[in-house]
């Protein structure tokens, strides 16, 4: 919540190789928080850098759903999706949160809801994707295993998408590349677009922690 703003802010005006280094400072805290996060948090974080990055190229470069403000995927950004689940784990995992969680549910529904309505019928520019991402929002707060999670992710994701978008670090066209589905600069249910990136560390953490570790089984048996 602190050094991804820093770095959105330090990189306003900056070349490539500034994007760079701010993208080096930005591995070496995400690798130093790991190191005090347990293999299973690691194997997570793994997951969402991965399939984030991929998902980067995908929409920005090549279909050019978004866009970066020096038309590339900056190089803090892949480590960035690693600080930011980190953020919204750390949330969702806090006792104060789990005390309150139906509540907190409860209102991320509601102002999700509310922001995404205004989205799609108030604001100047109509946002389908930002609703359509809400409603898969609904489906991880309502059935997912880990609500305070998303809860965490909703507050993070909203809050990075509308400074970054503010700073014009990145801009959403206003369509899909169809031309069918209109888009919001951000979309309004953005942290339901990312919470697949959240479901996916959760099934996927577990099967690549217990391959790392039969891998290393593996090999401890023929160097032995």
């Amino acid at each position: 919540m602190t050094w991804v703003p820093l770095v959105l802010l330090l990189d306003r005006g900056a070349g490539i190789w500034w994007q760079r280094l701010l993208g080096a400072g930005t591995w070496v805290l995400l690798l130093a928080l790991l190191r005090r996060e347990s293999s299973l948090v690691r194997a997570q974080v793994a997951v969402v850098v991965v399939f984030a990055t991929a998902v980067e190229y995908t929409f920005s470069p090549l279909l050019e759903v978004y866009v970066y403000r020096l038309d590339n995927v900056p190089a803090f950004v892949p480590p960035g999706h690693g600080l930011v689940y980190l953020c919204a784990l750390a949330m969702g995992r806090s006792r104060w949160v789990h005390e309150r969680l139906p509540v907190l549910v409860t209102l991320t529904l509601l102002i999700g809801g509310a922001y995404a309505g205004w989205g799609l019928l108030l604001s100047e520019r109509s946002d389908v994707l930002g609703a359509f991402w809400f409603v898969c929002l609904v489906g991880f707060l309502c059935w997912g295993r880990s609500r305070s999670l998303y809860v965490g992710a909703f507050v993070v994701v909203t809050y990075l998408e509308l400074l970054g978008t503010w700073l014009g670090s990145w801009e959403w066209r206003t369509t899909d590349p169809t031309g069918l589905v209109s888009i919001g600069n951000p979309p309004s249910g953005a942290a339901g677009g990312y919470g697949w990136f959240d479901l996916a560390a959760v099934l996927a953490g577990p099967v690549v922690l217990a391959s790392v570790r039969r891998a290393r089984a593996m090999h401890l048996q023929r160097t032995a």
